[in-house]
């Protein structure tokens, strides 16, 4: 898969993520991957009572502006969360 691919794929499930780190183009795609990845775990955070409810929404929102580079393949992090690197 070439970089555009990779950097969509990636965002679309999480099962596309692992999919998009073993058979895309990682080096090329390495920002979205990373986003996907940091939006994914943040996203787990929602299970907290209450407190999920306004995260969630942030998450979702998050996900979309993600989508949303990755196709245009603008590389801007997402908001409060998309300086974190996991992925080196």
């Amino acid at each position: 898969m070439d970089k555009k691919t990779t950097s969509i794929v990636a965002y679309i499930t999480f099962i596309g993520l692992i999919i998009a780190l073993c058979a895309g183009d990682s080096e090329g795609a390495k920002f979205y991957l990373n986003q996907a990845l940091v939006v994914f775990l943040f996203s787990l955070l929602t299970v907290i009572p209450c407190i999920g409810w306004i995260w969630g929404i942030f998450m979702l929102i998050c996900w979309i502006l993600g989508l949303i580079h990755a196709i245009n393949q603008e590389e801007i992090p997402v908001p409060l969360i998309g300086t974190i690197q996991l992925l080196k």
